[in-house]
C-alpha cells in the first residue's frame, strides 16, 4: 500500500456545484502537434466536473481505494503546521496543481524519506526543488500539454482586454454610468502593432498562431529555434535575445518555464528597454518578472498594462503589490484550469500513476526529473537548480 498526499485548491464558497452551465465538453483526442492526449486504462469522473478542487479529487479516490492504496486529499499547504507538512514523511507520491501549489522545497524534500513521484497535476513543475529532486532520485512528471491551449486562450483574451481597456469599460456598467471618454482614453487597437513572445513552446507557438488572423507583426524568442517552414507559415521574426525582442514590440507576452535562467528576467533593466506605453502579458510564472519593477513601471507609464494570472507565492499574500497597482488586469491563477483542461490533467494524472504502480514507464513528455537528471520535456525546457526560494510567504495569505 502506497500513501498518496494530494493538494488541490478549495472548493468554490457557495460548496461543490450541484449542475454546470454546459452538459458536456468537446472529446479531443489529440493536440495540434499528433501527440495524443492521457490515456489511462478508465475514468471515474464525468469530463466537465469540477475535478481541481478538495471535493474533486482529480476523480482518483475509487482508483486508487481499489488498488489499497490510501489517498490524502488537502488544501492546507503552507506553513509548519499544515496539514501537507505533517503528512509528508509517509508519503509515496506528492500530487499538486500549479494553480494552488504545494512546494515541494528542499528542506521538505529531506521531511520525507519514502517519496519516489511528484505528479504535477497540469504543466510546470517549478513548485518542486529540481536539484533537490534530482539529487534525492525522486521521479517528477507532469501532463504535459494538458492545458496548452487554454493558456493560449487566456493569454490572447488579456492582450485584448488590456488594449482596448476591456476591464475599465466594463466597471464603469457596473457602477452604472456611460463615461464613454474615459473607457476609450486608454483604448486602441491591436491591428498593425508588434506583438512578441518569449518562449515559443506549445503555448509560444498556440499565442502565435492565434494571433496570425489579428494582422499584426509577430515576433518570438526561444532557447530552441522554429523550423523555418514554421517561421515562413506564421510570418514570425525570430530574436536571438529576449533584449532584441522587447525592444521591437508593443505587446509582449511570457509562455516560457521559470528555473534560474528566466528567474526575475523582467527586471527593472529589461522594462526599460521595452517601448514606453507597451504591454505585458505573463501567464507563465510569477517570479519571472520582478514583482516590484513592474508595479513601478506602471506607475511611471514604462508599461501601460500588465495583465496575467500568475503570481510569487500563490496564494499572493494580500498585501502583494499586483493587487493594487494601476492599470493591471491579473486574476488567480485560472488559466489552465478551466473544466475542459481539468478532465485532461485529471486523466492525465490517473495515467501517470498506473504506470507507476505497475511498474511500466511513464511518456517521455511528462518526465521533468527521472534517475538523477533531468529527463523529457524537462531536460528540453529547465536547466538545474531551484526557482522555489522565497514560497513560504505563501502561508502568509491565510495569516492576512
Amino acid at each position: 500500500m502506497s500513501n498518496i498526499l494530494c493538494v488541490l485548491y478549495q472548493d468554490p464558497v457557495d460548496g461543490y456545484p450541484p449542475a454546470y452551465p454546459r452538459d458536456e465538453i468537446p472529446k479531443i483526442e489529440r493536440y495540434w502537434d499528433g501527440q495524443t492526449t492521457p490515456t489511462p486504462e478508465r475514468i471515474d469522473f464525468t469530463p466537465g466536473e469540477l475535478l481541481g478542487t478538495v471535493s474533486g479529487e482529480l476523480g482518483l479516490r475509487k482508483f486508487l481505494e481499489e488498488r489499497g492504496h490510501e489517498l490524502i486529499v488537502t488544501a492546507d499547504k503552507d506553513g509548519p503546521d499544515s496539514v501537507f507538512e505533517r503528512e509528508l514523511g509517509e508519503a509515496e507520491v506528492v500530487i499538486s496543481q500549479p494553480f494552488w501549489p504545494a512546494y515541494l522545497t528542499a528542506e521538505r524534500i529531506a521531511k520525507a524519506p519514502n517519496l519516489k513521484l511528484a505528479i504535477t497535476a497540469g504543466i510546470g513543475s517549478d513548485h518542486v526543488d529540481l536539484q533537490a529532486a534530482m539529487e534525492g532520485g525522486i521521479t517528477v512528471a507532469e501532463v504535459t500539454y494538458c492545458n496548452s491551449i487554454s493558456v493560449s486562450e487566456h493569454v490572447v483574451m488579456m492582450i485584448l482586454a488590456l488594449v482596448r481597456n476591456y476591464i475599465p469599460s466594463y466597471e464603469v456598467v457596473i457602477d452604472g454610468g456611460w463615461n464613454i471618454a474615459d473607457c476609450v482614453s486608454r483604448s486602441y487597437d491591436i491591428e498593425g502593432m508588434q506583438v512578441g513572445t518569449v518562449g515559443a513552446g506549445r503555448i509560444g507557438s498556440a499565442v502565435l498562431r492565434r494571433l496570425k488572423p489579428f494582422e499584426v507583426g509577430l515576433h518570438y524568442t526561444d532557447r530552441h529555434r522554429l523550423p523555418e517552414t514554421v517561421e515562413t507559415d506564421l510570418g514570425v521574426t525570430y530574436h536571438p535575445t529576449v533584449e532584441s525582442l522587447v525592444e521591437a514590440c508593443d505587446v509582449v507576452t511570457i509562455n516560457a518555464p521559470l528555473h534560474p535562467e528566466t528567474e526575475h528576467l523582467f527586471n527593472d533593466q529589461l522594462i526599460g528597454k521595452m517601448k514606453r506605453g507597451a504591454y505585458l502579458v505573463n501567464t507563465a510564472r510569477g517570479k519571472i518578472c520582478d514583482r516590484d519593477a513592474v508595479a513601478r513601471a506602471l506607475e511611471s507609464g514604462q508599461l501601460a498594462g500588465y495583465a496575467g494570472d500568475v503570481w510569487f507565492p500563490q496564494p499572493a499574500p494580500r498585501d502583494h503589490p499586483w493587487r493594487s497597482m494601476p492599470h493591471h488586469g491579473m486574476t488567480p491563477h485560472v488559466s489552465g484550469t478551466s473544466l475542459s483542461a481539468q478532465a485532461r490533467y485529471a486523466a492525465g494524472t490517473r495515467e501517470i500513476l498506473e504506470c507507476f504502480f505497475d511498474g511500466r514507464p511513464l511518456r517521455e513528455e511528462y518526465l521533468i526529473v527521472e534517475g538523477g537528471a533531468l529527463a523529457g520535456a524537462g531536460a528540453h525546457s529547465y536547466s538545474a537548480g531551484d526557482a522555489t526560494e522565497g514560497s513560504e510567504e505563501a502561508a502568509r495569505f491565510g495569516e492576512d
